[in-house]
């Protein structure tokens, strides 16, 4: 006889419950997914020094979103839904949708704006949520995680109505978790090189990896770089090739001259930079 390794039984919390329900939610889509390798020398050297002049570092993770919602203000077209058959979306405000470590577990927030918002306003906003106290409904609208969290099978009723309305009508759930997002866990893996790869509700999503220091060319002289892995997610659906080449292209180029922090330091440290 085969004994019973000893274990023990947890229920699934609510808020792990809607979650699930909230995954199911996704239709099949034709995904185009790029692995990148981004150098954020610039940026962690700007991190540095202003946390040695005040004695605390920005956020790069609200560096991440600010980088991520210029790239997007000036390409719209990643942030396009489908409307039924024959309808397209474009969404004009760019809000950023992220998944925000609290105290009390993760929860869902959106950045709504942030192309209008500089890294420090975005870092606050970010920090508050943060030490603030969680929403009771974890950042989901009260109707929304209400429908998620019914019992089967009118929880599948329930998913299928949520799928329509966000096949009919895309600002339903684009006002819910923004209009493109990014996911900065694997910023966790301290030293590791490494992608993320997950689908979401989005037409475009950015997955932050590992990062670590390798050697570079720069000016023709191999230097250590510290590089950052990015993993960047299109519905190939509605954004084609062409387009998602030149999003991407821009993302780098900001995240690679540090866009934003370069404006917020000192003039002798941008002139250093």
């Amino acid at each position: 006889m085969v004994s019973t390794p000893s274990h023990h039984v947890v229920n699934l919390t609510p808020g792990r419950r809607a979650w699930l329900n909230a995954l199911d939610l996704q239709e099949p889509k034709h995904w185009m997914c790029g692995l990148l390798e981004v150098d954020v020398t610039l940026a962690k050297q700007l991190i540095t020094e202003e946390k040695q002049r005040t004695g605390q570092a920005p956020s790069f993770t609200g560096w991440l979103v600010a980088c991520l919602a210029r790239a997007v203000h000036e390409h719209k077209e990643v942030q396009t839904y489908r409307k039924g058959h024959k309808q397209l979306v474009v969404f004009d405000d760019v809000n950023v949708g992220m998944l925000i470590e609290h105290a009390s577990g993760l929860m869902g927030h959106v950045v709504s704006g942030a192309d209008r918002k500089t890294c420090r306003e975005i870092q606050r906003e970010i920090r508050a949520v943060q030490s603030g106290p969680a929403p009771p409904n974890r950042g989901m609208p009260p109707w929304f995680r209400m429908l998620m969290l019914l019992p089967w099978p009118l929880s599948v009723l329930a998913k299928a109505l949520v799928r329509w309305l966000g096949r009919r009508d895309p600002s339903t759930v684009v006002a819910m978790s923004g209009t493109t997002f990014v996911s900065a866990v694997g910023m966790f893996s301290k030293g590791h090189a490494g992608w993320g790869v997950s689908t979401t509700p989005h037409s475009m999503s950015l997955f932050v990896g590992g990062m670590t220091k390798k050697p570079a060319i720069v000016d023709g002289r191999v230097e250590p770089r510290d590089l950052l892995s990015l993993t960047v997610l299109f519905d190939h659906d509605v954004i084609d090739g062409a387009p998602a080449t030149r999003f991407t292209r821009r993302l780098l180029e900001l995240m690679e001259s540090a866009h934003g922090l370069q404006s917020e330091a000192p003039s002798d440290v941008r002139a250093a930079g």
